[in-house]
């Protein structure tokens, strides 16, 4: 059977963290691209953590040569400490790697609500008993859906696409989203995106609580991990690689330092060596094979001996969005 789904940077993650061996988690399970790649390279088990259940059906038709050697666990991958350690008795792990975002096997799925080239029902979802799309758009209120837009997506036109949503509700089909995010915004020129990936892309971090499951995650990678383990993250848009990034940068930094202009910072034990001083991208041969990989970049940490520590999440720059306003007084 045919692998729906290409793993991004699968080539270059393996090379970055060889020689492969001992215990691994894919946080992010999916098509099951990453997990195979590990196997095949030498680990002796990956565990597939995945949110959503139905990806774990799909493996039946190529997991068996692997035997006990997967292990697939659902849940997310904020928790993956715990998980991890019900499954190894309190054992440590070697490695995980995330891929983030959705994947194009869930793209493809039209009921699933992604995308916005599929009619199907305003979803996204990515497992778990949380609302729907709809449910957001249908209820929240303008300036909410804006913040979403604006803060998620980066989308300038955040306020304009608001309202029009708000003036079409109830919404619940992908396609009438899709259209009324193009209708607010300039035909697309030869070669750009389309007009609604900004606003899919917002709606589906709101729907999911990605970057807050992401900052939770690289946190629980660091628990996770023995001496030695490798942590491999592979992002696909700006949010999600500086999250990424200044999480590895703040828990390798050793802090000290100090000038005349500046105290010197408490000394913390770093948590992580950093192999790489930039993240990893895509080369030719396979931006050529898989277009999807175009955006994607791999940074790679090595757990040293260090306790876990905590980040601050404002410290990494996670987008939030703005305190619910409060109702304007009715003048009486």
């Amino acid at each position: 059977m045919a692998d729906p789904h290409i793993p991004v940077l699968l080539a270059p993650l393996l090379r970055a963290t060889a020689p492969i061996g001992g215990v691994w988690l894919d946080g992010t399970f999916g098509a099951g691209g990453y997990a195979r790649g590990l196997l095949d390279a030498g680990a002796d088990l990956v565990i597939g953590v995945d949110r959503d259940p139905a990806v774990f059906a799909m493996a039946d038709s190529w997991r068996a040569p692997y035997g006990d050697r997967l292990r697939l666990v659902e849940g997310t991958f904020s928790d993956m400490d715990s998980l991890a350690a019900q499954v190894l008795d309190g054992q440590l792990l070697d490695g995980v790697v995330l891929d983030l975002g959705v994947s194009s096997m869930q793209l493809d799925q039209a009921d699933r609500g992604f995308s916005f080239l599929r009619d199907g029902p305003l979803d996204m979802r990515m497992g778990g008993d949380v609302p729907s799309a709809a449910d957001l758009l249908n209820s929240a209120d303008q300036d909410r859906i804006a913040d979403v837009l604006y803060h998620f997506g980066e989308e300038r036109a955040a306020r304009r696409i608001a309202k029009a949503i708000v003036a079409a509700r109830p919404l619940t089909r992908t396609t009438e989203l899709a259209e009324i995010v193009a209708g607010c915004l300039p035909r697309p020129k030869p070669g750009q995106s389309h007009p609604a990936t900004r606003s899919f892309q917002a709606i589906r971090i709101w729907v999911n609580d990605e970057f807050g499951q992401l900052v939770a995650g690289l946190s629980a990678a660091e628990r996770a991990l023995k001496p030695g383990g490798q942590l491999a993250v592979v992002s696909f848009h700006s949010l999600e690689d500086r999250i990424v990034k200044r999480f590895m940068q703040a828990r390798a930094d050793a802090g000290g330092g100090g000038n005349r202009y500046a105290p010197v910072a408490d000394v913390v034990e770093p948590g992580f060596t950093l192999p790489f001083r930039r993240a990893i991208g895509p080369d030719p041969d396979e931006l050529q094979v898989n277009p999807r990989s175009r955006s994607a970049l791999l940074r790679v940490g090595i757990r040293t001996e260090a306790l876990a520590g905590t980040v601050d999440a404002d410290a990494l720059s996670m987008p939030r969005l703005p305190e619910t306003r409060a109702p304007k007084k009715e003048r009486g």
